[in-house]
């Protein structure tokens, strides 16, 4: 069964910037992007021992529905997670491609991975044994990624996320 997706405002805003527009400023999302990998990283740092031989390994995490992807590299001596432009992403291991909100419910707990595959709402390209170490070591995580990243920025964002996981409740509903 398809559903369609609500989105949220601002992948809603960021996609419909008319041509002319400059590009979203990702400068701006870098250092909000190197904190939280950060924070994950100090909170969870068991989880580096389920990625085996792929911590090197290279993503693109691609919200369909916004105009960047991000890139992660989960090597806990040099991390990254960087976003970039969609004409501007170099080679990579594997790719995991969705819409924002099922890679949010994905990370959150909320979704099943297998599902989402096999609905064809997720995508996954290249090596499908790094994705497979990568979500192990992130269902290893007790708590959810999702709410220790809203909890980084306050109250804004955990209404962000209260938000996000209404509209995530609604589109399940329809």
């Amino acid at each position: 069964m398809q559903h369609t997706e609500s989105k949220p405002a601002i992948a809603g805003f960021l996609q419909r910037r008319p041509r002319w527009a400059p590009p979203a400023p990702l400068f701006l999302l870098q250092p909000v992007l190197r904190r939280i990998v950060q924070r994950i990283a100090e909170n969870n740092p068991d989880m580096f021992g389920r990625l085996g031989p792929h911590f090197r390994a290279v993503f693109v995490i691609d919200p369909v529905n916004l105009p960047f992807v991000m890139l992660l590299r989960p090597d806990p001596d040099d991390l990254m997670l960087v976003a970039r432009r969609r004409n501007e992403i170099p080679e990579y291991d594997a790719r995991i491609s969705g819409s924002f909100l099922d890679l949010l419910m994905l990370v959150d707990g909320d979704l099943d991975g297998d599902a989402l595959f096999f609905s064809r709402n997720l995508t996954i390209t290249g090596n499908t044994e790094a994705v497979v170490c990568l979500r192990n070591a992130l269902d290893d995580i007790d708590d959810s990624i999702a709410e220790e990243v809203a909890d980084m920025f306050g109250r804004p964002g955990r209404a962000a996320l209260r938000a996000l996981r209404r509209m995530n409740e609604k589109r399940e509903t329809q």
